[in-house]
C-alpha cells in the first residue's frame, strides 16, 4: 500500500512537472541536454521532465535604458549627453529568439555592447560637427545613430524603437562663452535696429521738412503772383483815375499839374502814417517842391529831367 502511494505521488509530480506555464509578454527557450531545442509560446505548454530544460526566459516587451556620456566636436568642445534608449526584440520568430538567447553570454554582457554600440555612434557623429551646430541636430543625431545600428541590432535580434536626447550640454566655460556671444549678437541687432529705426526718423523728418520747404515755396509763388497782380490793377486803376482826373480838370479848365501836387501830398500821408517811427527827410522850400513837381510832370510827360536840380 505504501508503494502505491509512493508511485503515485512520483507520478503526480512527474506529471506536474510536464507542463509548464509561460507569462504573457515572455518566450520560453528550451534546451535538450544543451542544445537548442524549440520555443515555448506564452500560455500552458508541454515539455518532457528531466530530459527538455527551460533554459532562458525572454522578454518581447519594450525596455528601456538611461545613458550618460560625453562626445568630442571637431573644435574641441566636450559635450554631455543624457539620452534614453527604447528597444524591444525585434520579432518572435524562432530565428530571432535564437539570436537574442544565444549571441551573448548572458544579460550583462548585451546591455554593455548596446550601450557602447549607441555612444560610439553619436560619439563618431559629434566629431564630424562644430559645437555650434550640435544643439539644433538632436533630430539628424537620432536618425545618423539608427540607421548605422539597425543592422546590426538586428543580427542581435533587437532593433531600436526610439532614442531621446533629453539633455545636452556643454562644458561650463563654453557655456559662458555661448552666453556671451548670443548676448553681443542681442546689443547688435538691437543697435542695428536702433540705427535704422534714427535714419527712417531722420529720414520722414528729413521728407516732412522738404515738403514743408515746396509747400512754403508754392505758397509764396502764388502770393506773389497774386503780389504782382494786385500791383498790376492797382497801377492800372491809378491810371485810370489820373486820366479820368486829368480830363475833368482839362474840362474845368484847371492846371493838371494839381493831380500831381495832390499826389505828392498823398505819399507823404502815406508815409507819415504807415512810416512806423522810421525817419523820412523831405526839402520843404519852395525851391523844393516846384523842382518836385516839375519832375512829377515831366514823368507824366515821359520827359528825362536832368538830376542835381538843373532847369
Amino acid at each position: 500500500m505504501v508503494m502505491e502511494i509512493a508511485f503515485f505521488v512520483v507520478g503526480f509530480l512527474i506529471l506536474i512537472t510536464c507542463f509548464v506555464s509561460v507569462k504573457q509578454g515572455t518566450i520560453a527557450v528550451i534546451t535538450v541536454f544543451g542544445k537548442y531545442s524549440r520555443i515555448m509560446k506564452p500560455g500552458l505548454n508541454f515539455k518532457i521532465p528531466f530530459i527538455q530544460n527551460i533554459y532562458k526566459r525572454i522578454s518581447i516587451q519594450n525596455r528601456s535604458v538611461e545613458l550618460e556620456f560625453q562626445a568630442t566636436t571637431i573644435d574641441q568642445a566636450n559635450v554631455n549627453f543624457k539620452a534614453m534608449l527604447l528597444f524591444a526584440v525585434y520579432n518572435q520568430e524562432e530565428e530571432t529568439i535564437k539570436n537574442v538567447a544565444f549571441k551573448f553570454m548572458d544579460e550583462k554582457s548585451f546591455m554593455q555592447a548596446l550601450i557602447r554600440t549607441i555612444e560610439g555612434s553619436i560619439r563618431s557623429f559629434v566629431a564630424t560637427k562644430k559645437q555650434a551646430e550640435i544643439l539644433s541636430l538632436r533630430t539628424e543625431i537620432v536618425s545618423e545613430v539608427k540607421g548605422q545600428l539597425d543592422h546590426t541590432l538586428e543580427g542581435w535580434g533587437f532593433h531600436l524603437i526610439d532614442l531621446q536626447l533629453n539633455d545636452i550640454a556643454f562644458d561650463e566655460a563654453i557655456m559662458r562663452s555661448m552666453a556671451q556671444v548670443v548676448a553681443s549678437n542681442n546689443l547688435r541687432a538691437a543697435a542695428e535696429n536702433e540705427g535704422q529705426a534714427l535714419l527712417i526718423t531722420k529720414t520722414k523728418a528729413a521728407e516732412a521738412e522738404g515738403n514743408a520747404i515746396k509747400i512754403a515755396a508754392e505758397a509764396e509763388k502764388i502770393a506773389a503772383q497774386l503780389r504782382g497782380q494786385g500791383v498790376a490793377l492797382f497801377r492800372e486803376e491809378v491810371a485810370k483815375g489820373m486820366s479820368q482826373a486829368a480830363k475833368e480838370m482839362q474840362s474845368a479848365s484847371l492846371d493838371a499839374s494839381f493831380i500831381l501836387f495832390s499826389m505828392w501830398t498823398e505819399s507823404i500821408k502815406h508815409f507819415a502814417e504807415h512810416g512806423k517811427g522810421n525817419i523820412i527827410f523831405l526839402d520843404g522850400s519852395n525851391d523844393s517842391m516846384q523842382r518836385s513837381m516839375k519832375e512829377l510832370m515831366a514823368i507824366g510827360k515821359g520827359i528825362s529831367l536832368p538830376t542835381g536840380g538843373g532847369k
